[in-house]
């Protein structure tokens, strides 16, 4: 009877609740996995993909800091594009397939054991055990452990960007059952997207952190646990990653046939032309087209023509990112409803996308362009549901008409259009006088787009010059990327074009960017200044979503409601890869959700040069 006492009280201290335990190599947050515990690689690699040679890529900006978990400075691994490369400074996370370090190929919203080798859960979701692999090691060769992982947690939450604070704010506590064994207990049952952003953690060398200054911006090579470690650095201008020997993580089924190279050498570019000229001349082998009317016309040189450079279109079924000027809601000249609609109404985009881009893009319509979460026609069914206990908080017409954005046909905007905008403009105070819009007080409606990049000047003027015409006086600054992050940081922008990554699974990063609390947390993505009850009852909906129909309703009924608050003016976007490369690489083939750079491999008769 002792015996049977003592069982019992260990399983109660072990485990939060008694309930049905799952164990399994891998975390689907709905349905199941595609790959069995059996699986020994994905399909979309090449187990027999030669190891060696040289990539040699580019990055837009600069970076002056080599810790990218900080608040503070610009790592490699931010720079647009970056992570494609399958190489940056990270610390590997306990599990691969969500987050930024190495996204599924094939799958949404699923991911399998890296450090971790078996994730355990309870049936309601209230905790979850990571089991780490004995054989895990960082850099110097010292092993991976469970106080690692707990270190790292506390460490990210505590000083760390304030993004891990909301990731991770619904866990409760942090039990070491062993070195190797780690348990999560949150705040409440049903969580099922937690465990994926657990799985994401990335595991950092508490010997190593502990006596340095985790908040510094320093160019000291952080140690890590990954495929590559830097070796080389020119602070700001340049990287250059060797794999490393004998890594402990190489036959694992989510590494094998991938990280081919032996070495990866990274150019930093601050000008987009001058980056594509140091490519047509051979100085680097990729390169992500941005620019519809470079993708057009730029690629008529000689390696083209001789087959030495591939021009391909890829397409894919990932998620666009939103790309969108975004109104900052807490400076009083965009905190009504109507003046942001009304700048809406002066972007042409028919012509923007004639004139300037070849006709090479689509509107975006929704905060999730190129996913089954955009809102579309009238609310139903699932979605209705959630929307109509807010029927008083929202416009009527947001239940009785689909959201549209307004068409042009590329020759200017349309005089009912125009009166429209007046119309608004002056139902919120803004009256003409003289070539201005002016308040009550007399002061001219006026206002600043903030940009970092120059080549986007030549795509907002029109839309100056259409505000101008109305009498709105809008100024473009282009300022540097330090400048530019200590700005955005700040809030201190009437308006930016921004964009939001977007996943296979929105959550916890809709947050970031919608939430209220978030609207005054320095370094939070919520650009626009949201702060809107229903918009924070619907993300807590999203985040309690026990199923995928459940996650889709309320991803829906999000959208609807942003859109209809007109927070920002949504750009374009294409559903394929525009890339350029060197005919000096092989792949077995695109997966529909990654780019999969990290699979490709040299031609033989390239390693063997």
């Amino acid at each position: 009877m002792r015996s049977l006492l003592l069982l019992i009280v260990g399983l109660a201290l072990s485990f939060p609740a008694f309930a049905t335990l799952s164990e399994s190599h891998g975390y689907a947050q709905f349905g199941t996995l595609k790959y069995p515990a059996s699986f020994t690689h994905f399909d979309w690699v090449n187990l027999d993909a030669p190891k060696g040679g040289t990539l040699r890529v580019m990055a837009y900006g600069t970076f002056d800091t080599l810790n990218p978990y900080s608040f503070k400075g610009s790592s490699p691994s931010a720079a647009p594009n970056f992570m494609q490369y399958g190489v940056s400074e990270l610390n590997e996370p306990l599990m691969a397939g969500t987050g930024q370090y190495d996204p599924s190929g094939d799958e949404s919203a699923t991911s399998y054991g890296l450090i971790a080798k078996s994730v355990e859960y309870s049936e309601d979701r209230s905790w979850v055990v990571f089991n780490l692999r004995e054989e895990a090691r960082f850099h110097d060769g010292k092993p991976i452990t469970a106080y690692d992982v707990a270190f790292s947690y506390r460490l990210l939450v505590k000083d760390g960007h304030p993004q891990y604070r909301t990731n991770l704010q619904e866990v409760q506590r942090v039990d070491i059952l062993n070195r190797h064994r780690i348990r999560f207990v949150f705040k409440r049952a049903g969580n099922p997207l937690l465990i994926l952003r657990l799985g994401e953690l990335p595991v950092l060398p508490q010997h190593y952190w502990k006596k340095r200054d985790f908040k510094a911006t320093s160019f000291d090579v952080p140690l890590g646990s990954g495929p590559y470690k830097v070796s080389a650095i020119s602070p700001g201008r340049s990287l250059v990653f060797e794999r490393v020997k004998d890594w402990w993580g190489e036959k694992l089924p989510v590494n094998r046939g991938k990280y081919n190279f032996d070495r990866v050498e990274v150019e930093f570019y601050r000008d987009s032309s001058v980056a594509f000229e140091a490519f047509k001349a051979g100085e680097f082998d990729f390169y992500i087209e941005h620019q519809a009317k470079n993708w057009a016309t730029g690629y008529r040189f000689p390696a083209i023509a001789r087959g030495e450079v591939i021009r391909a279109e890829i397409p894919h079924q990932i998620p666009t990112q939103t790309q969108a000027l975004f109104m900052n809601s807490r400076r009083a000249i965009f905190a009504e409803r109507k003046v942001r609609e009304a700048m809406g109404l002066m972007f042409d985009f028919e012509w923007t996308n004639r004139a300037l881009f070849n006709s090479a893009y689509k509107r975006t319509s929704s905060y999730y362009p190129n996913s089954e979460f955009a809102a579309s026609g009238k609310p139903e069914g699932r979605e209705w549901l959630l929307l109509s206990p807010y029927r008083k908080q929202l416009p009527a017409s947001l239940f009785k008409e689909p959201f549209s954005l307004p068409e042009t046909d590329g020759r200017g905007i349309p005089r009912d259009t125009l009166r429209k905008a007046m119309g608004l403009l002056g139902e919120a105070g803004w009256k003409p006088s003289g070539h201005k819009l002016v308040n009550s007080k007399g002061e001219p409606l006026r206002f600043e787009i903030l940009l970092v990049n120059p080549n986007l000047e030549r795509i907002l003027q029109p839309y100056t010059e259409n505000l101008a015409s109305i009498g709105i006086q809008v100024n473009l600054r282009t300022v540097d990327r330090a400048q530019y992050k200590q700005r955005l940081d700040h809030f201190d922008y009437d308006m930016i074009l921004m964009t939001l990554p977007q996943s296979l699974s929105p959550g916890l990063e809709q947050v970031q960017y919608f939430h209220s609390s978030q609207t005054d947390v320095k370094g939070s993505k919520n650009y626009a200044g949201v702060t809107h009850p229903v918009v924070d009852a619907l993300l807590e909906k999203l985040l309690e979503a026990q199923s995928r129909d459940e996650q889709v309703a309320a991803s829906r009924a999000i959208d609807r409601v942003l859109l209809w608050q007109h927070y920002s003016i949504p750009n374009w976007y294409i559903n394929h890869h525009r890339l350029a490369y060197r005919n000096r690489f092989a792949f077995v083939t695109t997966p529909p959700y990654t780019l999969g750079l990290r699979a490709w491999w040299l031609k033989p008769t390239e390693t063997a040069r």
